[in-house]
């Protein structure tokens, strides 16, 4: 988990992020991770796709939410809006503020053995010669 400033306040949240420009989904969440907790994951599998909206006429967040092996942690720094990485329970969890019902969503998830094959993603990504 790592804890960063929402609105004021330090919350709970799974490392997250965006995909980059020409990368996959699994070299995304191993760059995220890396950069919000300093660990270096290996991606097992997909836990599951969730969408968010936190409030009406909110856009819409969608997560992709990965079941990674940690492997090693291999840097104390992190992102500039993350204030630490932490390892907690999920008692410790739910009794902390959090970004999102998500994260609590996602530990369900993974408790009731929710999981599919990375095989399902499907990268494909534009040739720049195709894109005239």
């Amino acid at each position: 988990m790592i804890k960063e400033i929402q609105d004021g306040q330090v919350v709970l949240n799974q490392p997250a992020g965006h995909v980059e420009n020409g990368e996959t989904l699994q070299q995304a969440v191993v760059r995220e991770s890396l950069e919000e907790s300093g660990w270096q994951v290996l991606p097992r599998s997909i836990l599951g796709i969730y969408a968010f909206t936190p409030f009406q006429e909110a856009d819409t967040y969608h997560r992709v939410c990965f079941i990674c092996t940690p492997s090693h942690k291999q840097s104390d720094v992190l992102d500039a809006d993350i204030i630490e990485s932490v390892w907690l329970t999920k008692d410790q969890i739910s009794a902390l503020p959090q970004r999102s019902p998500l994260i609590m969503q996602c530990i369900q998830d993974f408790e009731a053995g929710q999981a599919a094959p990375l095989e399902i993603i499907e990268n494909m990504h534009i040739s720049p010669k195709l894109q005239t």
